[in-house]
């Protein structure tokens, strides 16, 4: 039998491509100045940095806000014509870069050209007072990109080319604490191709697979695959539609952004029940689910350390696994297309994705679908 030194041996051999968290998750929005004063008031973000105008920048202007070790970066154009501006012309606000925090951004893009990725910028040195930045990326699904950031020498406040952002405004964090996961959507047909992309360019392996037998209601359904790199501090399941009765939450989506982009940002906290209910309090919009939902959830999952009469006002869904539980709940759409979400998740030992949920979780979406006429 082989040993566990050697399994582990292994395991570090294959991982190629060593990432050690989410660097930061760029936006394409139409108002950044305004986008940033949502994410603070509302999801308790704290002011980062700026770049724009008065840092030399002609053509678009960036906002940076973070709480704990989630930064949202939020892009808008400065005038007509852009890269940026046609971007949001065609799919709405959404996630353009998932940037990902590597010890060497060039060996990353060297790994992933080598294998197969198509190159979205080649290695390039950022340099200020505070050290330099080496960043290079790769294009992904649809036209979402990675970027790779190496900061190790680097001690600025965000990025050369931004300066610290200072406003009196700042609202009490939420309880926010890192990306937990990022949901892809794809279309019909693709997401084995990207699982692919994800083992063969970047040593991702798949950590779980749902089907439309455990994904799906009456009306709609749709399949999954999650993929993980070697440390798991990255999680990217995938979804595509499944054939159904009826256009689902995927086909949407799908149609509304034209093409493949980002579904959800799943964020992590440490009291779910307080960071939901002040998300609620700065007026931020849940799915409901039915009332009776909360009646057999102690059958369902088993003894928790939350009182369900407090989950049950506030909409939180519970799950268990072979390892523990988790809780979670899922904001309503949060620009003007049907298109990008917010999950808000506390694990309590669980390393799934909340499957005894999916069937409550999809007729909220239908139900908010059928108000849309887009059922």
């Amino acid at each position: 039998m082989e040993s566990t030194a050697t399994i582990e041996n292994t395991k570090q051999a294959q991982d190629f491509m060593p990432i050690n968290g989410t660097d930061y998750l760029e936006l394409y929005v139409s108002n950044a100045k305004q986008a940033a004063h949502f994410y603070r008031s509302a999801f308790g973000f704290k002011a980062l940095a700026y770049a724009g105008l008065e840092t030399g920048l002609r053509d678009r202007e960036s906002y940076v806000v973070v709480q704990d070790k989630i930064r949202l970066v939020l892009t808008s154009p400065l005038k007509s014509g852009t890269i940026i501006g046609q971007h949001i012309d065609k799919h709405g606000d959404g996630v353009k870069v998932t940037a990902l925090w590597v010890d060497d951004a060039t060996k990353a893009y060297n790994e992933a050209l080598k294998r197969g990725a198509t190159s979205y910028m080649e290695p390039n040195t950022m340099k200020d007072e505070n050290g330099e930045i080496v960043q290079s990326g790769i294009h992904t699904y649809g036209e979402v990109v990675h970027i790779f950031i190496e900061r190790k020498n680097y001690n600025g406040i965000f990025l050369p080319g931004y300066k610290s952002w200072n406003t009196s405004y700042n609202p009490e964090s939420v309880g926010l604490k890192y990306v937990d996961h990022m949901v892809g959507n794809v279309e019909l047909g693709q997401m084995n191709e990207w699982v692919k992309f994800y083992e063969e360019v970047m040593g991702f392996t798949q950590i779980m697979s749902f089907d439309d037998n455990d994904i799906s209601t009456e009306f709609t359904a749709l399949m999954s695959k999650v993929m993980s790199n070697g440390n798991g501090r990255i999680k990217f399941p995938i979804n595509e539609p499944a054939p159904g009765l009826k256009k689902s939450q995927v086909d949407e989506y799908l149609e509304f952004y034209e093409g493949a982009g980002v579904q959800h940002i799943a964020v992590a906290t440490d009291n779910i029940i307080k960071t939901v209910s002040d998300l609620k309090s700065r007026g931020i919009e849940f799915l409901q689910v039915p009332d009776s939902y909360y009646d057999m959830l102690t059958d369902r999952v088993g003894k928790i350390d939350e009182d369900i009469e407090a989950l049950r006002p506030l909409g939180i869904l519970v799950d268990r696994d072979e390892e523990g539980y988790l809780l979670q709940i899922f904001t309503k759409t949060v620009q003007a297309r049907p298109t990008m979400f917010f999950e808000i998740i506390q694990r309590k030992g669980a390393t799934s994705f909340g499957k005894g949920n999916f069937k409550a979780l999809f007729e909220a979406l239908e139900r908010e679908q059928e108000l849309r006429g887009t059922l």
